[in-house]
């Protein structure tokens, strides 16, 4: 691969893929900015060409859109189709939740629980940052214990685009306490090797979030 051109490889176009998924996760880069090509190049010293097929690879799973002459941006979402995609999650999510159940160990539920504590932690000190960071991380947790790497594809493309929302719902009074309780619940609905059960807790967690999300969109409509 040459510098600024030629044939970008498949490692190099799933390095910028995962470096804008998680500049978008992170809060880097908010709904509608401009992700303009020779930015990138510099950020994550790839090619012109791994930038574009990467570019090109986000518009088609709808995280970022491409305007002739004006580049590409990352893709503002509705509030309605977050709601979608949360109601998506819960399926998929739960096919994780059941499938991480069948095969968790004692050290993967250890590991759970303690990303459990540390949810505890930031709903105690008010940090919503934080929050939300190990919020990802123990939905991501899940889904890595399940091995199913298609449904880990699909889920790099749903948890990207409606990230914004579930850090906004994250401010909803009282919903980090129970958001707590509900995740606390997943960690031991997996760690009871329960498949049925897991995936039945995953799916009412996320549930949870699609009221959360139908309660943010009343209090919008309120002013």
């Amino acid at each position: 691969m040459t510098a600024g051109g030629g044939t970008a490889t498949g490692d190099a176009v799933a390095v910028v893929v995962g470096a804008v998924r998680d500049g978008i996760m992170q809060g880097r880069f908010a709904p509608g900015q401009r992700l303009p090509e020779a930015d990138l190049v510099a950020l994550y010293d790839a090619s012109r060409g791994a930038v574009r097929s990467a570019l090109a690879q986000l518009e088609n799973e709808g995280i970022v859109e491409r305007e002739r002459n004006r580049g590409a941006r990352v893709r503002p979402i509705s509030l309605q189709e977050a709601v979608e995609i949360t109601e998506a999650r819960a399926v998929v999510e739960g096919l994780c939740a059941a499938k991480a159940a069948a095969r968790a160990t004692a050290e993967d539920c250890r590991a759970l629980r303690e990303l459990g504590t540390e949810l505890a932690v930031t709903v105690e000190s008010s940090d919503v940052v934080a929050y939300s960071r190990i919020n990802q991380q123990i939905h991501r947790a899940v889904r890595d214990l399940s091995g199913h790497e298609t449904a880990g594809r699909m889920l790099d493309r749903l948890r990207t685009q409606s990230v914004r929302y579930h850090y906004t719902i994250a401010l909803l009074p009282g919903r980090p306490s129970v958001g707590l309780e509900e995740h606390l619940q997943v960690i031991e609905a997996v760690c009871s090797g329960d498949p049925d059960v897991a995936e039945q807790t995953m799916r009412g967690h996320l549930l949870s979030v699609v009221e959360a999300l139908h309660q943010l969109d009343a209090n919008l409509h309120q002013w």
